[in-house]
């Protein structure tokens, strides 16, 4: 159970640290990215800030009841790490916890979230996202698919 919660307290961190420099990078860059830069074609960089949460919804809602919600369910997050004994649960709570103190942050010291990455088909644009996101995103995909890989570690298969 220890290496569990050491685990998840490590991706934690990770995604933490990572969404931070990747933020600090674009920030650092703001006029550059604020019309956006074609990285290659489907995918641009770009400086954005979005009051709300994913794809803008609840824009303009008050950000201390953003910030609230969002530590709320990293402590309840943190208990359900702390208990499990699944070390694949545990970097995908980790991974969530992160993501979510990331855009806490952000929201702390800029009001907002910084999002960046820019993904389009045509002129068909993704809401644009950030790091923090992909960890969010990345972390419930693997508490969803956990199970199965659980299964196939214990049986060796």
């Amino acid at each position: 159970m220890r290496t569990c919660l050491f685990a998840g307290l490590l991706a934690a961190l990770i995604a933490f640290l990572v969404d931070q420099a990747t933020k600090a990078i674009v920030v650092s860059n703001a006029t550059v990215l604020s019309s956006g830069v074609s990285v290659f074609p489907g995918f641009n960089l770009i400086y954005l800030r979005n009051d709300g949460v994913t794809f803008g919804l609840l824009g303009g809602a008050p950000w201390r009841s953003l910030v609230v919600l969002a530590l709320g369910i990293c402590v309840w997050l943190a208990a359900m790490l702390v208990r499990t004994d699944n070390r694949v649960e545990a970097i995908a709570y980790g991974a969530i916890i992160g993501g979510a103190l990331g855009n806490v942050l952000d929201r702390i010291r800029f009001r907002g979230v910084t999002d960046f990455l820019d993904f389009y088909v045509g002129s068909t644009h993704w809401p644009a996202f950030n790091m923090a996101d992909v960890f969010v995103v990345g972390g419930v995909c693997l508490l969803l698919i956990a199970p199965w890989l659980s299964v196939k570690f214990q049986t060796g298969t």
